[in-house]
């Protein structure tokens, strides 16, 4: 039974890794959507990140009211930094890449983020090479397939692998002057998008090295992703009546936005957010950050079929090759976690050998020795 228990337990990270970028797949489909509709990036990470709040804060009080950290102020630094690299700033450049490109692209630059979070963390230490072994090499390897998919990504586009146009004859025969605009001004929103997706995966990346930081400093997942929702919540709402003054921006209109904003604020940017911090506390930022090509993958099962999203040959070539490094860098990885391992159990064994004995002296006294 406790060894059910036990492979049970490791198990836990990699379904909720899954459970996490079903939802972030869904959720990117749907900001896709009412974002083509017209609704404001940062009102929508505003409403997101304080529905996320209100969700989180009654369970983070009465959760983890008898194990929470006093709350000090370079934790506070933390959890105000996390907030603009992983909630605010990020968001909107993601945003913004999905709405001038398309859900299943935008997917594919999350592809990155596992080689860009594991360059990230050499300097700090967080992850070491050593290429005198085969795991280290996988990793450098891993990480160059990776650096190579993801320039094909952002430079090439190619033509697109589905045809969901319905036009008409008189729709073909369109001026030609016309068609040159409406393709100059596409290339123009995808080189903007495609910029737009390059910086939220650089912000994204960092995002799993300050959070391995904070799960060390204050080990609550729950308060500490509802303060960092709180931080992003005021950095939205400032940036976004300082860029937009017209107020009739922060009205929700329809289903679809109302369903988008409570979706993505309780499920992803709360519970979501709430099982990637216990996982980069449980087994690191390059293994949370590693199942990130799931998301895509879902992405496009559901929004190509569904919602007639495109996908052209420069995304599923340049996202083949993403991850194939990326798995080339994660086995690499996981050689260098069961050589540690085996290094601890041998250092374990050797100290547990040279423990010296406890020597047990019993001193026995004849009865013709007492005193009369």
């Amino acid at each position: 039974m406790a060894g059910e228990m036990k492979g049970f337990d490791e198990w836990k990270p990699f379904i909720a890794m899954v459970a996490i970028d079903f939802s972030f797949a869904i959720v990117n489909i749907l900001l896709k959507k009412v974002l083509d509709e017209g609704m404001n990036h940062l009102v929508l990470i505003t409403y997101r990140l304080t529905i996320s709040t209100i969700f989180l804060s009654p369970i983070s009080y009465f959760w983890e009211r008898n194990s929470r950290p006093k709350l000090t102020p370079r934790i506070v630094c933390y959890l105000f930094l996390s907030a603009i690299v992983g909630s605010s700033i990020t968001q909107y450049f993601f945003l913004l890449g999905i709405q001038y490109t398309s859900a299943t692209f935008a997917c594919a630059f999350v592809n990155m983020v596992p080689m860009v979070t594991f360059i990230m963390a050499l300097p700090f230490g967080i992850e070491t090479v050593d290429l005198k072994c085969n795991s280290g090499r996988a990793k450098v390897l891993g990480t160059l397939v990776c650096l190579c998919g993801a320039v094909i990504l952002t430079l090439y586009k190619g033509v697109p692998l589905f045809d969901h146009s319905k036009s008409t004859g008189t729709q073909i025969t369109m001026m030609d002057h016309g068609i040159k605009l409406s393709s100059t001004r596409n290339k123009e929103r995808w080189t903007i998008g495609s910029v737009a997706l390059v910086a939220g995966t650089l912000l994204w990346s960092s995002w799993f090295l300050v959070q391995s930081n904070i799960s060390k400093l204050y080990p609550c997942q729950y308060s500490s992703t509802t303060i960092m929702n709180f931080f992003g919540a005021i950095q939205s709402a400032i940036l976004g009546l300082c860029t937009s003054r017209n107020l009739s921006v922060w009205v929700l209109r329809g289903k679809a936005q109302v369903l988008t904003v409570m979706f993505a604020g309780m499920i992803a940017s709360g519970l979501g957010f709430v099982g990637m911090s216990w996982c980069v506390k449980k087994r690191g930022p390059v293994f949370t950050a590693a199942f990130s090509p799931l998301v895509q993958i879902m992405a496009a099962m559901i929004g190509i079929p569904m919602f007639h999203e495109q996908l052209h040959v420069g995304s599923l070539l340049g996202s083949i090759i993403v991850i194939i490094g990326l798995y080339i860098l994660l086995w690499g990885k996981k050689k260098e976690m069961q050589k540690l391992e085996q290094v601890q159990e041998a250092q374990a064994m050797k100290e547990q050998e040279q423990r010296p004995l406890p020597v047990t002296i019993r001193v026995s006294v004849d009865d013709d020795s007492r005193c009369p």
